[in-house]
């Protein structure tokens, strides 16, 4: 049985009781592009087989689930092609099982790999399956954890350089600043933890990131789209452009002279290739719902929306975290923030009220200083540089840490408050 080991979603649960829950998933790299076919002995085991499959990190995977045993598989093949994997599960004694094994055999392609899920846990049986030639042999009941994780053991290399965490940030609406946030997220993780970082500014025709940091580099992630087949770790080295000692933009051209409309796959490649180079991507997602963006999204490690309290960016949020929930069924809810809270004279939706249909609380709320933002904007530089003791600079720190897992965020049982309503208050009087 497999040994190796998988490094865990750090990212805490932020709310402790009103916060969706998915089953805990192990992080991995996406499977390659393989085909698997199941056949269950039990309504629990297509269930779970069901929800893998529907796994962002299978998204290349086509796996048919039908009810069968070992005996079905075998009729199957003896007419068919076998796919690169076959997943069984069987209630069968060791004896007939070892029988039926070998008739598998006969109709399987060398190449296939066979994993069991069985209901007898004998350590004796485990290595004679083993010595047949068995890939691996789970115990029933399965996890949907389980059934990932044996996947990943036996696809992916055990030797490859792990993967960057993606965060993509997405305004509700236009306008409500996610552009800013993620950019000051981004030099702030940067800064704080020494952390390599990639910022890649997807919005090709209006995006800000060059602007934010006061650079104008003569190329960029028009260059990576456009280019594909030059594209690897040296070509994106050189189209990155430095902002920070360990922060780098891939910057968009934010120029008119072309169209900008891609299909679904068009940045998959780019992603990858930033994933290699550092350990944190910030992806920052124009506001639009197109083909590239739904898949973006649905693809990211983790996903922050940016909102203001009103009424339209209410509806968009509440649109986009269910979308975005049954898209990535397996990964917790994306995180949300409040921005622009206490704009003078402009009638706002109260935070609780807000968050009630969402199911779930803002990660941070950060309040209206239009002052205090526009002289970084006007500047090329951060919040944090601009004033260090601003209590948004706080707020941004505070979000560095709870985006990369540092610290956990829970409520205060004797106040009823949570650190986000304690940031947003304290930022409130000040």
């Amino acid at each position: 049985m497999s040994e190796k080991a998988y490094i865990e979603d750090e990212a805490p649960s932020l709310i402790d009781d009103t916060t969706r829950k998915p089953e805990a998933v192990d992080t991995f790299r996406p499977l390659p592009r393989i085909s698997i076919q199941a056949f269950c002995a039990s309504e629990d085991l297509m269930s779970v087989l069901r929800r893998s499959a529907e796994d962002r990190r299978m998204a290349r995977v086509h796996m048919r689930v039908v009810s069968g045993d070992i005996a079905t598989a075998t009729e199957t093949f003896a007419a068919s092609p076998t796919p690169n994997l076959v997943l069984i599960e069987t209630r069968v004694s060791q004896n007939r099982l070892m029988e039926q094994l070998a008739e598998l055999a006969e109709v399987c392609d060398p190449t296939t790999k066979v994993v069991l899920i069985g209901h007898n846990n004998d350590v004796r049986l485990y290595r004679e399956l083993v010595r047949r030639g068995i890939s691996e042999y789970l115990i029933a009941p399965v996890t949907l954890s389980d059934v990932m994780m044996c996947l990943s053991s036996i696809f992916v290399d055990p030797d490859a350089e792990p993967l960057g965490r993606s965060i993509a940030f997405v305004g509700a609406k236009g306008g409500v600043g996610s552009s800013t946030i993620a950019h000051n997220c981004a030099w702030t993780i940067s800064e704080l933890f020494e952390t390599e970082t990639i910022l890649a500014d997807m919005d090709l025709a209006f995006g800000t990131a060059n602007i934010d940091f006061d650079q104008d580099p003569p190329q960029g992630i028009a260059e990576a789209v456009y280019s594909p087949e030059r594209l690897d770790d040296v070509f994106l080295d050189r189209l990155l452009s430095k902002c920070a000692s360990h922060l780098s933009m891939l910057a968009a051209p934010s120029m008119l002279d072309r169209t900008y409309d891609f299909n679904s796959g068009t940045f998959e490649q780019l992603i990858e290739v930033m994933q290699r180079s550092a350990p944190l991507i910030v992806l920052d997602v124009p506001h639009v719902w197109t083909d590239w963006s739904r898949k973006l999204l649905s693809e990211a490690d983790d996903i922050v929306v940016v909102a203001a309290p009103d009424l339209t960016n209410l509806r968009n949020t509440k649109n986009l975290v269910d979308t975005l929930i049954k898209l990535r069924p397996n990964d917790h809810a994306p995180r949300l923030i409040l921005n622009q809270v206490g704009m003078p004279k402009r009638p706002e939706i109260d935070i609780a009220d807000f968050c009630e249909p969402l199911e779930t609380e803002p990660v941070a709320i950060i309040p209206f200083d239009a002052q205090l933002f526009g002289n970084a904007l006007n500047s090329g530089r951060m919040i944090s540089e601009t004033d260090p003791k601003a209590p948004v600079s706080e707020i941004i720190s505070q979000l560095a840490h709870v985006l990369t897992g540092r610290v956990e965020m829970r409520k205060n049982r004797k106040s009823g408050l949570s650190l986000r309503g304690l940031l947003g208050r304290r930022a409130g009087r000040d």
